[in-house]
């Protein structure tokens, strides 16, 4: 539903004859399974299949047990030490991947019957696929995520965006990983995307009647409760972009951007309250404990390059810059707005607690390759575009099969 209601918040682009979603915007106002929407659901099952790979064979570690214990007992029962949230202590960075992880848990032992009172380590012979359930969760978010960017970049720039940027996404190792480990970066990356598509989206609703304002500021609130209540650090930028791109697209009706973005800051902070279960001193924590501190570096992008598994993305987004920067077509908004959304997500190092920067622009910079491309298949190099974009999906998919073994580590 997220992903619906994110392509209907996108705003038309200036040149529409160069879309098929601006020639038939009928096609898209209703849920269809026609032929693209097999092959993008078919692209989503060969990551879930990857992903279930990866989860049968990696043992549970240390770290998937405090996720289920902590995330257990946000959802069951307060902390046996006083003073403290859970028995992992005062949650400084966000509770969401937390209750995420032990959800699934919870349900299965009320359903069983089992003692409230035993852990998870006790439970692991009563409990079946504990494997799965504490990570299946952030597995349908990365679902999620690719479904949100197939309707974006399909909405923006017709199906053959929409096949670039979903295929590149469903085999990313990055994504994968993300996927298949109890961790908040791939909630924050599905709130950092969802957050700044549906800001666009309310900025552009502002042009036409009041009505259609809020179910997009409440969405709107929802991904900013997302963002905050996984990755204190990731508030600034997500607020920036936001806030920069509304006021661009909100030309002659900018006076009500204030009230909306302080109904969305009170929305989140609700929400996260809420995460904390209304207990007022572990959420005073998440702003004393310096969890939000950050700096800038260009080593996630060195990463990124220079990490072989990706190198088909990588190799992508260099020849979608080169044609970004040489083709007068693809730059206009449409392009421009994710690739600032990767020059700004990138370089962010978080220094109080750790964060995946490079996870987080991965669907912009994502989105940026399928609108560029999307123009150049267009023109008169065609046939030869088909053939480096063909070239591109066999090698990052080819290195993604082989790196599944890498990531059990």
């Amino acid at each position: 539903m997220l992903s619906a209601t994110l392509a209907t918040a996108s705003y038309s682009m200036p040149d529409e004859s160069n879309y098929t979603a601006a020639r038939h915007p009928s096609r898209l106002r209703k849920f269809r399974f026609d032929r693209p929407q097999q092959f993008a659901a078919l692209l989503l099952f060969g990551l879930l299949l990857q992903c279930l790979f990866v989860i049968q064979r990696t043992p549970l570690s240390q770290q998937d047990y405090e996720y289920a214990r902590c995330g257990r007992e946000m959802w069951e029962k307060p902390s046996p030490l006083a003073g403290y949230f859970t028995s992992c202590g005062n949650i400084h960075d966000g509770t969401l991947a937390y209750r995420a992880a032990g959800l699934p848990l919870t349900l299965q032992r009320i359903v069983l019957g089992l003692d409230r009172n035993a852990s998870t380590w006790e439970l692991r012979h009563e409990i079946s696929e504990v494997r799965l359930l504490l990570r299946l969760p952030f597995t349908l978010i990365a679902l999620l995520l690719g479904g949100a960017l197939w309707w974006v970049t399909r909405r923006l720039f017709g199906n053959a965006g929409g096949y670039i940027a979903l295929g590149l996404y469903c085999f990313s190792p990055l994504v994968v990983d993300a996927a298949t480990t109890p961790s908040p970066e791939i909630l924050t990356a599905l709130g950092l995307y969802a957050a700044i598509y549906t800001g666009m989206g309310v900025a552009h609703a502002m042009h036409g009647p009041r009505r259609k304002w809020r179910p997009r500021i409440v969405l709107l609130t929802l991904a900013f409760g997302m963002v905050a209540a996984s990755h204190v650090a990731a508030i600034f930028p997500m607020v920036v972009l936001v806030v920069a791109f509304m006021v661009y697209l909100a030309v002659g009706h900018r006076s009500p951007l204030p009230l909306i973005l302080l109904l969305c800051l009170g929305g989140m902070l609700l929400l996260v309250f809420a995460s904390y279960a209304f207990h007022s001193d572990a959420f005073s924590y998440y702003f004393r404990s310096g969890a939000g501190r950050f700096t800038l570096s260009l080593d996630p992008a060195r990463q990124f390059i220079h990490t072989l598994p990706e190198a088909g993305i990588a190799i992508a987004a260099g020849t979608a810059l080169v044609l970004y920067l040489l083709t007068k077509r693809s730059r206009y908004f449409g392009n421009t707005a994710p690739l600032l959304c990767v020059l700004v997500l990138l370089p962010f190092v978080t220094t109080g607690v750790f964060g995946e920067s490079r996870l987080w622009a991965l669907p912009f910079l994502l989105t940026f390759l399928g609108g560029v491309f999307a123009d150049v298949l267009e023109g008169r190099h065609r046939r030869s575009y088909q053939l480096l974009m063909a070239a591109v999906f066999i090698l990052q998919a080819g290195l993604c099969m082989a790196s599944l073994r890498g990531l059990l580590g």
